[in-house]
């Protein structure tokens, strides 16, 4: 399998889960602005919607979306109990936060990364501050899921690690800190890093 990727970007989770899983993948880094694969072509021809990640399955099939990646790579190693099983309601719990990281936090940062104007910038930055608050109080555990380590607190720690990037005060949660360093602390998250030059 090829993961599609840009440093630090959304397909650091998949990269993460991948790594927690011993999954063997070959990472292909993208240019997100010139849409170019490092090693030459369009990565449009690969994943039309532009943006990673991408997963080029075996067969030559691509998955695309961050969400479902994850949960690909989680049901190809059962026994790694990277997700609860489904039907459970620790299951639908996983999905209820990958959906809100998706959808309340990660698209929250968009005016923050790209051209967004002052205005913009400042409402996505109290966006993003509201969100992360809400994880912070409703963290009770060492993961999202309470001591099991699940594919939402990949995502998670990806887009928490943003808040340096862009300059949103993390001051006020001590919890998401201590998250952060225990996941900083996990091999495959080391390795991930690692390999993406992040470490």
């Amino acid at each position: 399998m090829k993961l599609f990727y840009a440093p630090g970007a959304c397909s650091l989770a998949p990269h993460i889960v991948a790594c927690e899983a011993g999954i063997d993948i070959e990472l292909c880094k993208v240019n997100l602005q010139t849409k170019k694969i490092e090693t030459g072509g369009d990565y449009r021809e690969i994943n039309p919607k532009g943006y990673v990640p991408a997963l080029q399955l075996e067969g030559g099939e691509v998955l695309t979306e961050c969400q479902a990646i994850l949960q690909f790579l989680a049901e190809q190693k059962p026994e790694k109990m990277l997700a609860p099983e489904f039907g459970t309601l620790p299951h639908y719990r996983m999905l209820e936060w990958l959906n809100f990281i998706a959808a309340e936090i990660h698209k929250s940062f968009v005016p923050l990364f790209w051209d967004g104007s002052e205005e913009e910038k400042a409402r996505a930055n109290q966006l993003v501050s509201e969100r992360f608050q809400f994880v912070e109080d409703q963290l009770d555990g060492d993961y999202l899921l309470g001591d099991d380590f699940t594919v939402a607190d990949a995502y998670l720690f990806t887009v928490y690690n943003w808040c340096a990037r862009v300059r949103v005060d993390t001051g006020n949660w001590p919890k998401l800190k201590a998250f952060a360093e225990r996941m900083s602390a996990r091999a495959g998250v080391k390795k991930a890093m690692q390999d993406e030059g992040l470490a």
